[in-house]
């Protein structure tokens, strides 16, 4: 087992990508902390990791990524119930705001931001207090996307988002090297996941099939390998890297608005915000005239 005796927090850990590492990590000997906005999902995962024989090394806590007292509670949780911290993956997500710049507005984006760059921030910030007092080194991954890696692959203000990822890990990366404590970030591309599915899964992995390389859609056991690669001792000399899990769509230029049925982002007739797996409610309106 790659992860005998670790101990790991995963954020967003109860459904889609993250639901999948805490599984996959659990299966290669960790005990994992679920820490996810989402109570029912949360409790679902736990029943998961119990039908496994994993219940004794799984807990779950109710986190909002963007509350600083949150992440702090839930780096102390895995600390006090299994005595070290050695992974943090900063997984949590949202679609976030959509639709065209001249609409969007600042409540959206700061949303947006909160939990997809601040949660960040803060997993990284509690990540290294915790794992430059424990003194063993440890690993910090967190999700981004291939939309921060250039345009027009994903909602303007995610792709923002994204991209704040992919640098905070290359210059936390730098910060603490010398601690061992590595910090990457993966880029997924087109993932089914509850967060991608429109609420039609069959219709979109048709069409996640067709405009990526490779011939199946992403799924978040891909997204699970990836983090066990950089969780593990495999990687110690891999940092301040942005691992692209993507079937090839970076490789062959992205358009994503194409391949999801040719409507650009600034040509969508509605705005609002994706909150994605949480159990919050979606927004929609129509765009203004202007």
């Amino acid at each position: 087992m790659q992860l005998q005796d670790k101990v790991a927090v995963i954020t967003g850990g109860a459904s889609g990508m993250g639901r999948a590492t805490v599984l996959r990590l659990l299966q290669e000997g960790a005990c994992v902390v679920i820490a996810d906005y989402n109570e029912d999902t949360g409790k679902q995962t736990l029943a998961i990791a119990s039908d496994r024989d994993f219940r004794d090394r799984a807990r779950f806590i109710r986190t909002d990524v963007a509350k600083e007292s949150d992440i702090a509670a839930m780096i102390a949780l895995a600390i006090s119930e299994f005595g070290r911290l050695d992974v943090v993956f900063n997984n949590a997500g949202v679609g976030g705001a959509l639709g065209p710049i001249w609409d969007i507005e600042v409540e959206e984006w700061d949303y947006t931001f909160d939990v997809l760059a601040k949660g960040v921030f803060l997993g990284i910030k509690h990540a290294a207090r915790a794992m430059k007092r424990l003194g063993r080194g440890g690993s910090i991954i967190n999700t981004a996307s291939v939309a921060g890696l250039s345009g027009g692959s994903g909602p303007l203000v995610y792709s923002a988002a994204k991209a704040a990822v992919i640098n905070l890990t290359r210059a936390a990366a730098l910060q603490l090297a010398p601690d061992r404590i590595r910090v990457n970030a993966i880029c997924p591309g087109g993932v089914l996941t509850a967060l991608t599915d429109r609420g039609d899964p069959a219709a979109v992995a048709k069409q996640l099939d067709a405009f990526q390389p490779w011939p199946e859609h992403g799924k978040p056991e891909h997204i699970a390998g990836a983090a066990l690669f950089l969780a593990s001792d495999d990687s110690e000399f891999v940092t301040g890297e942005a691992l692209v899990v993507d079937g090839g769509l970076t490789a062959a230029g992205p358009n994503v608005w194409k391949g999801l049925g040719g409507i650009a982002e600034n040509q969508l007739p509605v705005v609002g915000v994706n909150r994605g797996s949480t159990g919050a409610p979606s927004t929609r309106r129509r765009v203004r005239e202007i």
